[in-house]
């Protein structure tokens, strides 16, 4: 029995952070990042808060890759404080730690019988890339490696994927966060658990990220492409939390965390490479997954003959919006250290190996073929 879960109620389009004007007589919880509220974004929320006389306290310590220290630090805001609501607001470093803020929260509290019910959980996410207002991952940075945590628990109840709070993303951001939408399609649709549920959300985000990634990042006041954009991400999101990821966040997950590479950046650097790999060109038989990237293309309305010119008009696509968002080629071009690559290259295979999402990967893998792709990866 395969199953597709739905449940985050999604609230879109611009304006629909409104929604929170139905939050009343609550303990609210918001949890974000310094900037969010340097930049006044937080008090989009305040103020609503504030006008239905909601009680409310900000947890606002998070930090991009969020470590554990930091989870530990809100999990003992909210055992205090115990809210009915908790609003996680920013990026995916925001929502994930929420995630397992309440999860670890509701641990403790209920230890030796205690009773305290799961808050209503609200994601609002301020950039298009994780899609984590509606999946069941959330990564945290342990002693350098990520580790990403699956329970359905981590689902939020409800995600607002409001476009009027990702008009002011820079360039750079917009970049890597698209490629990182464009990636969760694309490795969920070659998933071995992927579905026609999961396939159908894929190929529309596929086609969404290369109508409007590059209008978004050539003028972040086109709110349409914003839109679309953030549109996009969610689907994403939907359709890789139930048909998981394969070995390009794997290994994207184990890079960020050695080298410190925003993860969206580090995704889609590694997503030419990836690809290439699962459909095994080389092979004299065609691949599954091989036949998947080129239904890509036909999407697209790239050369598609066979599956090999299919596979391969999809990469060279890929390579293309990398080159016209100024996304680095190869390891080299985010100036990692080779001897220091080397020093890291078996931890990492043991980390991509070991990582949850390697299990759902179209071709099974080797330590010595992941070893060999990351150098490949590293460029020459």
């Amino acid at each position: 029995m395969t199953i597709f879960n739905i449940k985050p109620i999604i609230c879109f389009n611009r304006g629909s952070i409104e929604y929170l004007k139905n939050i009343k007589n609550k303990r609210v919880c918001i949890v974000t990042d310094p900037f969010m509220l340097k930049s006044g974004t937080a008090d989009k929320i305040i103020d609503i808060l504030k006008d239905n006389k909601v009680e409310y306290e900000i947890f606002s310590e998070i930090k991009p890759d969020p470590p554990i220290e930091i989870v530990a630090m809100g999990v003992n805001k909210m055992r205090i404080f115990k809210p009915d609501v908790v609003i996680a607001l920013g990026g995916g470093s925001s929502i994930d730690a929420t995630k397992s803020i309440i999860f670890f929260t509701i641990k403790i509290l209920n230890t030796n019988g205690g009773n305290y019910k799961k808050p209503l959980f609200v994601a609002i996410p301020t950039t298009s890339g994780t899609g984590s207002e509606v999946t069941s991952f959330s990564v945290i940075t342990m002693g350098g490696t990520k580790f990403p945590l699956i329970n359905d628990e981590l689902v939020p109840d409800i995600a607002i994927i409001d476009a009027n709070l990702v008009k002011t993303v820079p360039q750079r951001i917009t970049a890597d966060t698209g490629m990182d939408v464009l990636t969760h399609a694309i490795e969920a649709y070659v998933s071995t658990k992927s579905s026609d549920y999961t396939d159908a959300l894929a190929e529309k985000v596929v086609k969404l990220v290369f109508d409007y990634l590059l209008r978004a990042y050539r003028d972040g006041n086109d709110v349409l492409a914003r839109e679309k954009l953030h549109n996009a991400s969610c689907m994403a999101g939907m359709a890789f939390t139930n048909a998981s990821l394969g070995i390009n966040h794997s290994m994207a997950h184990t890079l960020g965390g050695k080298f410190h590479i925003p993860h969206g950046r580090a995704n889609a650097i590694l997503l030419p490479y990836v690809i290439e790999y699962n459909a095994n060109l080389k092979s004299e038989n065609e691949t599954e997954s091989g036949k998947k990237y080129a239904n890509l293309s036909r999407i697209l309305g790239l050369p598609c003959a066979s599956t090999n010119e299919g596979v391969r008009s999809i990469i060279a696509a890929i390579k293309i919006l990398m080159n016209a968002t100024n996304t680095p080629m190869n390891l080299q071009e985010v100036n990692i250290d080779k001897l220091d690559f080397l020093n890291e290259l078996e931890n990492m295979v043991n980390d991509a190996l070991n990582d949850k999402c390697t299990a759902t990967n179209p071709r099974k893998t080797s330590k010595e073929e992941i070893a060999k792709l990351f150098e490949e990866v590293y460029g020459k």
